[in-house]
């Protein structure tokens, strides 16, 4: 890692980010310590994040407009690190927790470690209904694949996490929304990789909003978790 050079392991930070130009220079400053290669995967912005990110000196490549599942595809392809991080752009995981990530592949003791929220805390999985829906739906989700898996994951939703580089490409992912976490989550397991769970706090947006709305696609979820029970 960047910090450490008797760690010989490169790491790529993928910051996947669509407008988030008021949000996306904390983060990358954040990064770097623990970076070898910061990457950001810019859904199509139409604000000042693609400029920001290179004047920063992360390398920015495109998605392909599909959405957060394809542009996590698109870095699989353009990682150049032995390990993967994935990091959202607004603020809300905390990048000193990256190294605790990456320690668990390095010890070689996981292959896919996720950052839990309900082992270290959230301060947005509360406060109303939709928290109190999104909390309860993503609980369930996690009941079901521990119980077919036989694995204790806490939750299974966090979009922080990282994974050797050749385990994220052999997956072959096909969500193109959100519900692309939960998919790597279970073909991980499918495939026989080792999947580990590290505590992270998840903070709230520093600024702005977010674009997705879980209601409108609670289908999607429900679909996809049972699809990949059952298919590799």
């Amino acid at each position: 890692m960047a910090d450490d050079s008797s760690n010989s392991i490169h790491v790529t930070v993928v910051i996947p980010a669509r407008n988030e130009e008021r949000n996306i220079v904390e983060v990358l400053e954040r990064c770097k310590p623990y970076a070898d290669e910061i990457l950001v995967v810019d859904g199509h912005s139409t604000d000042r994040t693609r400029e920001i990110c290179e004047e920063l000196g992360a390398r920015v490549v495109l998605d392909n407009g599909k959405g957060k599942g394809d542009g996590i595809r698109v870095a699989a392809q353009e990682s150049r690190g032995e390990i993967t991080v994935f990091i959202d752009a607004d603020g809300s995981h905390d990048p000193d927790d990256i190294p605790k990530l990456v320690e668990l592949i390095d010890r070689d003791e996981a292959d896919h470690v996720s950052a839990s929220r309900l082992m270290g805390g959230s301060s947005e999985l509360h406060g109303g209904f939709d928290e109190f829906f999104r909390l309860m739906g993503s609980s369930f989700i996690t009941a079901c694949i521990n119980k077919r898996f036989g694995v204790k994951l806490s939750e299974s939703q966090n979009g922080f996490r990282a994974l050797r580089t050749e385990v994220l490409r052999a997956l072959n992912l096909t969500e193109n929304i959100t519900t692309i976490e939960q998919e790597m989550i279970m073909k991980t397991l499918h495939r026989g990789y080792r999947m580990g769970e590290v505590p992270s706090h998840e903070y709230e947006r520093k600024h702005g909003t977010s674009s997705i709305r879980v209601s409108r696609v609670a289908f999607r979820y429900v679909y996809t978790l049972f699809k990949y029970l059952i298919f590799k």
